[in-house]
């Protein structure tokens, strides 16, 4: 980047704080008949803060001829303070004509550096291009009336001394003696500019309509600034300090607009200025109107009546400063600009739907708050899984869902429709509704898990009679139709040949004892028999066996435990056994049942561990879901040696089921 451009602003910025500085001090040493009054305008203001602010601009956007216009306006507007300044000096030291000369240089930067900053500058900003070709005709006028305006202080004929505001009137060697009309010129001169300014905000107002929603807050800057600055001046000499004041912040809100749009809210400002506004004026008519009103009904107790107008005004300030808020949000956002309106428009619309359903309302009513082309929600896992309302686009701005730290999603906005101040009202609408939509979100997950679980219980239940249909007729059947042909030999062989009927017997005897293990097998399936002949405490007992490296011990009452939880708990701590004696090799392992709400079962072994490449197998799974079945969790945690296997199993819920 070349950096003779920021360079040569800088240079006119420390020149023009440099000159408004020497200027003050200046005034300073004039005598009282020769100091100006007021002793500040909006000149001085100007000179120090558009030049430091085109600066930076400049800086920033060498490419934007704003940082220009700021830098040449304040640097004529700082010399017009000086020029004034030392012409004042002169005139106090007797040196008129030097003092006349340098009051040409005065008006020249004054009328050419407030036609820069107080039109020009408008018409360009924030954009540093005309709104059309059409605004050209306004650019020419400004120049041509400021260009005007200097030429008619310069040879303007010396007024009368009866009236003017210094001991001696400035000569000036330039006079036109014939140009009486001089006084009616520049009236008709300074309504031309001050049409002008109005035009020039007028221009800034129509692009703010016509505009996107991000560039349309971008304008808002300094259409604020520009318009509260032509009301000062439009309400005259009353409010000239006002307008010095507010000068200074002029070049605040451009720089805002070129850099920092997106991080101020100028809709914010505006909305809070306009209620707090209508608060004062209204508070205030009210209180003074009913003071008067008790005053003149208990004129001996003026304590009376203040208290009656300090009462009544409190009454009214809750109730009008909604009233407002609401007033001006649906003017700068339409009827949908209330985010607490939209939070209870979704509770509504969720409350009445299942999560399916309330997905879908979710994402109208972000939509119609934000004004967007198209708003979709995300749900992985979820059941449905993506839920749109219009088209996002490629290019949508994506916030994480997150419901109390898991992460349960993602909200997709599209771009910006045309409606007015979109911005920072979009951030507001967006931290308020955020919550909701997680919540819902989460919801849908969870009734997509709770659909899931209840498709997995029915396919396991049918998969196991299916088992056990094939286990009985595929095995138990076979074998005891096997026994029934054998019961028949063996009664055709009883008296035949009672050796072979025994034989048939002896082995009809063996099948029997198969059947017997086969039923056992099946009932073992279904349930451990050492659950209902020992207990969970016992049964667990029972797996570790006569191993004292393998200990058990319990906390808390287990006799009335659900079957359901029972069972869970039993096989949990059986693959983890299993584990810990065939893959970890395991030399102590410590099994530990506590009762609390719940059921909490802990399995820790000092066994090689799970190594963190490893990937979990069809038992740590089964582990987990045997828990996630009753609504509980298995936890399985490895610090490199060892194993702790930990599993929360709730008894209520397993009740309830």
């Amino acid at each position: 980047m070349d950096r003779r451009p920021p360079l040569v602003a800088g240079a006119m910025a420390v020149t023009a704080v440099a000159a408004v500085l020497l200027a003050a001090y200046l005034q300073i040493r004039l005598p009282a008949a020769w100091a100006p009054d007021p002793p500040l305008s909006p000149d001085h203001p100007a000179g120090l803060a558009f030049p430091a602010v085109g600066a930076l601009l400049i800086h920033r956007r060498p490419d934007l001829n704003l940082g220009w216009l700021m830098c040449w306006g304040g640097l004529l507007a700082a010399f017009s303070m000086l020029t004034q300044a030392f012409m004042l000096h002169l005139a106090t030291d007797g040196a008129m004509d030097a003092a006349g000369v340098v009051r040409w240089i005065s008006v020249c930067c004054w009328s050419v550096g407030g036609g820069l900053m107080a039109i020009i500058l408008p018409v360009y900003a924030p954009t540093g291009r005309l709104p059309s070709a059409r605004w050209r005709w306004l650019v020419a006028v400004a120049l041509t009336v400021s260009a005007a305006q200097a030429i008619v202080r310069v040879v303007r004929p010396d007024p009368p001394l009866e009236g003017y505001a210094f001991p001696e009137v400035i000569p000036n060697a330039l006079a036109i003696r014939s140009f009486t009309a001089v006084g009616l010129v520049g009236d008709i001169l300074i309504w031309v500019v001050n049409a002008c300014v109005v035009a020039a905000l007028v221009s800034l107002a129509l692009r703010l309509r016509g505009a996107d929603p991000v560039t349309r807050r971008q304008i808002a800057w300094p259409l604020a600034a520009f318009a509260l600055y032509v009301v000062f001046l439009l309400l005259g000499e009353d409010f000239w300090l006002f307008a010095t004041i507010w000068t200074g912040l002029i070049p605040v809100a451009i720089v805002f607009s070129v850099l920092r749009y997106r991080l101020f809210g100028i809709d914010t400002v505006i909305s809070r200025a306009v209620v707090v506004t209508g608060l004062l004026a209204i508070i205030s008519a009210v209180y003074f109107g009913v003071g008067a009103l008790a005053g003149l009904i208990v004129a001996e107790q003026h304590q009376i009546a203040g208290l009656v107008a300090a009462l009544f005004a409190g009454a009214f300030f809750q109730p009008l400063r909604r009233s407002l808020q609401r007033a001006v949000d649906r003017v700068m956002y339409g009827p949908v600009g209330d985010p607490r309106l939209l939070a209870q428009r979704l509770t509504h619309e969720v409350r009445r739907a299942d999560p399916a359903d309330a997905l879908a309302a979710v994402v109208s009513v972000v939509r119609d708050g934000l004004a967007v082309d198209g708003v979709a929600v995300n749900v992985p896992e979820g059941l449905p899984a993506h839920v749109q309302s219009g088209d996002p686009g490629p290019e949508a701005r994506v916030i994480p869902l997150v419901w109390h730290g898991e992460p349960v999603g993602s909200l997709h906005i599209g771009r910006p429709g045309a409606r007015r101040f979109a911005a920072a009202h979009d951030e507001r609408v967006v931290r308020t509704l955020l919550p909701y939509v997680a919540d819902v979100a989460h919801a849908v997950r969870m009734a997509a898990d709770l659909q899931r679980s209840r498709e997995r219980i029915l396919a396991a239940r049918e998969e196991e009679r299916r088992r056990l249909r094939r286990d009985l007729h595929d095995g138990l059947g076979q074998t005891l139709s096997g026994m029934a042909m054998t019961i028949n030999i063996a009664r055709i062989n009883l008296h035949r040949s009672p050796d072979d009927a025994d034989v048939l017997l002896a082995d009809l005897r063996t099948g029997m004892d198969a059947v017997t293990g086969g039923l056992r097998e099946l009932v073992y399936g279904l349930r451990p028999p050492a659950l209902d002949e020992l207990g969970l405490a016992g049964a667990i007992g029972e797996l570790a066996g006569a191993d004292p490296a393998t200990t058990v011990t319990v906390d808390g009452e287990l006799a009335d435990l659900p079957a359901a939880v029972e069972v869970a708990a039993y096989r949990i701590a059986q693959e983890a056994l299993t584990n810990a004696r065939r893959h970890a090799g395991a030399e102590s392992i410590a099994i530990h049942l506590a009762r609390d709400a719940g059921l909490r079962l802990t399995i820790t072994d000092d066994g090689r561990g799970i190594a963190p490449e490893h990937r979990p197998g069809v038992g740590l799974a089964s582990m987990r879901e045997r828990a996630a079945e009753l609504g509980g969790a298995c936890v399985i945690s490895s610090g490199g040696r060892g194993t702790v296997v930990e599993a929360r199993l709730p008894v209520m819920a397993a009740s309830a089921g």
